[in-house]
């Protein structure tokens, strides 16, 4: 088993540093392995100086690209053979990232898209809770034309009187139960619309999404993240004797 190589998967996190932190929990947990050997060796930068995603995209800050490149070629030379970045907003540079690095990035919007169509037969409306930055760059509407499914926003005002504040009160790391209650209204909305499902689009979202569950399936991009590292990078020790079998013959 010594000469097989276990992928290393490389995080470009602390956008922000407490969804890094909930990312990281979710992937050991969800991994299907009995011993501390048996989980995925993952290198992490998580640095929260990264310039704010939704300010960029809107127009009123600076490009986070230059820091996401400094950090996504340390992980490279450190030795990730791909990245994920639990951070749905900074999706709308990955492209830039990965060219000029040179490595695959996990697609975070596109596995939330797909496993909120999978959430029950005949799926073809699904709602999404993000932020403006996320909006504006239409990330889940292009994931959404992909994969044949409709994409569905609550209204500009919900946006701002509901997701925007949940969002902020999760960064700030307090009054987690009024941010509930703003996405679980949120959610009402976008049944409201005709959501048949719906995705916190938001990797701060999951942390106050319980109520809202109970409005429509709701998909946790974070979930579908790892659940897409796990499948892609984990194998099972039966599998890596066989590996190193092979190797060896």
């Amino acid at each position: 088993m010594s000469h097989v190589r276990t992928p290393v998967l490389g995080v470009l996190g602390g956008m922000g540093p407490l969804a890094t932190a909930d990312f990281y929990r979710r992937l050991v947990e969800r991994t299907p392995a009995g011993t501390d050997q048996e989980h995925l060796p993952v290198l992490m930068w998580a640095d929260p100086r990264v310039p704010d995603r939704t300010a960029a995209l809107l127009g009123g800050g600076p490009s986070p690209v230059p820091a996401m490149v400094a950090g996504a070629r340390w992980l490279r030379r450190a030795g990730a053979g791909c990245i994920a970045v639990p951070c749905n907003t900074a999706h709308a540079y990955l492209g830039q990232v990965s060219r000029a690095v040179g490595v695959e990035v996990l697609d975070m919007v596109e596995a939330a898209v797909a496993a909120a169509a999978r959430t029950a037969p005949g799926v073809e409306r699904v709602g999404v809770l993000a932020t403006r930055g996320t909006r504006r760059a239409r990330l889940y509407e292009q994931a959404g034309e992909r994969l044949g499914v409709d994409v569905l926003q609550v209204p500009p005002e919900v946006q701002w009187d509901c997701v925007d504040p949940a969002i902020r009160t999760v960064k700030a790391g307090a009054g987690l139960s009024g941010a509930e209650q703003r996405i679980a209204r949120a959610a009402e909305l976008l049944k409201e619309q005709g959501a048949q499902a719906v995705v916190a689009a938001c990797t701060e979202i999951p942390l106050v999404s319980g109520p809202a569950s109970r409005v429509l399936p709701l998909v946790d991009s974070t979930d579908a993240l790892v659940d897409v590292i796990v499948a892609r990078l984990w194998r099972s020790p039966r599998e890596l004797s066989s590996e190193a079998t092979s190797t060896r013959g």
